[in-house]
């Protein structure tokens, strides 16, 4: 049996559990560079095969010369090591369809932002010529050092606040898979209502969205 290796966050480990039953190692590097200095020290075996969810963005400069040494890397891996597509675990977050109803935020402001940002993302950046709305463009212009990555983070922390909802820390918030969604601090956290309250079935909503059903049919083949 292949031994395949998947690399980042507690999100996959679930994704691991839920839906191949655990059949990954998945291991985190904690950063882009422990990444690359893993590959360039790993033994690889005949029947290994390794996925790698890479954070890639293009207005990051960083980031788009460490994509280029992993790239050169996966190259010469005759088909070992396959990069997944994706721009970030925040993107597969905030373009979820249900997560303004699910998360409950009353937030109107940074829902219409959500809708702007999203529609201008295109080649993994937001274009920002795309956007007219000018509340959005001056959210965008708040960031000190802007990134399509630092946005889609400071926006996926806007309507997860909810420490039931959270996708930051150890751990996911237990709303996205457990099957209740009670908040411990109603009066302070607002928690919307899924239409399903299975946790198993919460989840399977969120593998089967567009951007993150893409990568999960590149794992599949």
């Amino acid at each position: 049996m292949d031994r395949r290796h998947w690399c980042w966050t507690p999100f996959w480990k679930l994704v691991n559990q839920l839906f191949f039953d655990d059949a990954f190692v998945v291991e985190s590097k904690e950063s882009n560079q422990g990444l690359l200095d893993a590959l360039a020290d790993i033994d690889m075996k005949e029947d290994d095969k390794y996925y790698i969810a890479f954070d890639y963005v293009v207005d990051n400069q960083d980031i788009r010369n460490k994509y280029r040494m992993l790239k050169s890397i996966a190259d010469k891996a005759e088909g070992k090591i396959i990069i997944l597509d994706m721009i970030c675990f925040e993107y597969l977050i905030l373009v979820f369809d249900k997560l303004v109803a699910w998360t409950g935020t009353g937030k109107t402001d940074k829902i219409k932002i959500r809708e702007e940002v999203l529609a201008a993302v295109e080649d993994h950046r937001i274009n920002l010529s795309k956007i007219d709305d000018e509340k959005t463009l001056q959210y965008i212009a708040g960031f000190k050092r802007y990134s399509t990555e630092r946005v889609m983070k400071s926006l996926v922390g806007e309507f997860t606040q909810n420490e039931k909802w959270s996708v930051k820390g150890v751990l996911m918030g237990e709303c996205w898979y457990k099957d209740c969604c009670v908040s411990e601090h109603p009066d302070n956290l607002r928690c919307g209502k899924p239409e399903v309250e299975d946790g198993s079935e919460k989840m399977r909503m969120l593998m089967q969205s567009e951007e993150v059903h893409k990568i999960i049919s590149i794992i599949i083949g």
